[in-house]
């Protein structure tokens, strides 16, 4: 049976950003699945994709009953056991599904921080996550696990807290950004052909929905969500309407400036400078049809971790849904990630 879980959120005060901004408040939104043990060394962080939640695991009692977009892996008996392990999942900083970001209330002005949010790093929000995890006792992570973007996060606690996690699931994803150097600009440029852009304060506008779904749709099929779609929805109109409704909802939740603010972060991230540093164990996982992270490029990954001495492993999932089969194909690359969990234990 799946857990039914609950929204909850943790908040701090002053965090000084790598740029030495200092941001007044600090909220993350999180959920947990599990009992974190006595000795708080018994925990799990996943972290999500760039347009994701924090929702990874289990379904909500009351609203959206959607399950969470790794629960196929987390759940009491499955790969990620919360029977046995603590497992956390944090939104990320900056992202729009309750953490602190741009759509939020500056408490300085009281008024949103809109386009004047400030820069923030994938160090910043691996940075708020370890508050979050000191605020619930975790004294020590079995791992840290998580697609996309959240792979970044995976490698980036690897770099930045060394001594505190025994291993690091990166998946569908790479060490470093692969995103062309004008992407801020053009993403910037993309919104600002919608009427109601204004300059970032799009929300007394009434936001650009059309313009975020159009958006959405294109990235769904980048990912390999008309092929998921195709698996259980025979009839091509039916399931162009599906792709349509999941983008639309989307759109409505998700403020354009956080992905400009989580874009600008990835931008920044490189942890192969730093791979001498990972003293984790690591599982590096790629799918054979994705576009955004190919095979392709794991030689050069696997390599460079060898080369810095670091315990690697490469699995690829024999998927043909693209980017989104970590999640949508996860029994076919379980039994590998159960073995690296085993081996960390």
């Amino acid at each position: 049976m799946t857990d039914v879980v609950v929204k909850q959120s943790f908040t701090a005060h002053d965090l000084k950003l790598e740029s030495g901004v200092v941001l007044p408040e600090l909220t993350l939104a999180y959920e947990t699945y599990g009992t974190l043990a006595g000795s708080g060394r018994n925990a799990i962080l996943v972290t999500h994709g760039f347009t994701s939640s924090g929702h990874a695991a289990g379904r909500y009692a009351t609203g959206d009953a959607t399950p969470g977009w790794w629960d196929g892996l987390i759940g009491p008996g499955k790969t990620i056991d919360s029977n046995r392990s603590f497992v956390v999942s944090s939104n990320m900083l900056g992202s729009s599904y309750g953490s602190t970001a741009p759509a939020s209330i500056n408490p300085t002005t009281g008024q949103r921080y809109g386009p004047n949010f400030p820069d923030i790093t994938v160090g910043d929000i691996v940075m708020a996550q370890r508050l979050l995890l000191q605020s619930l006792g975790v004294q020590h992570l079995v791992a840290v696990a998580g697609p996309s973007y959240g792979g970044y996060q995976g490698f980036q606690w690897a770099v930045t807290y060394p001594d505190f996690m025994d291993g690091v699931a990166a998946v569908v994803t790479a060490p470093k950004s692969t995103a062309a150097p004008d992407a801020v600009t053009t993403l910037v440029s993309h919104f600002a052909a919608d009427p109601n852009w204004n300059g970032g304060w799009h929300y007394d506008r009434g936001g650009i929905p059309a313009t975020m779904t159009a958006f959405r749709l294109e990235t769904l099929r980048r990912y390999g969500w008309a092929e998921i779609l195709a698996a259980r929805i025979a009839d091509p109109a039916a399931r162009e309407t599906a792709l349509r409704q999941m983008a639309e909802a989307w759109a409505r939740e998700f403020d354009p400036n956080s992905m400009i603010t989580l874009r600008k972060a990835a931008m920044t991230f490189d942890a192969e400078r730093d791979f001498k540093k990972i003293r984790a164990k690591l599982l590096y996982v790629l799918s054979r049809t994705d576009k955004l992270f190919p095979p392709s490029i794991a030689p050069a990954v696997m390599e460079k971790l060898g080369a810095a001495g670091i315990d690697a492993k490469y699995v690829e999932i024999d998927s043909d849904f693209g980017h989104a089969a970590s999640g949508a194909d996860s029994t076919k690359w379980a039994p590998a990630l159960g073995e690296f969990l085993a081996r960390l234990s």
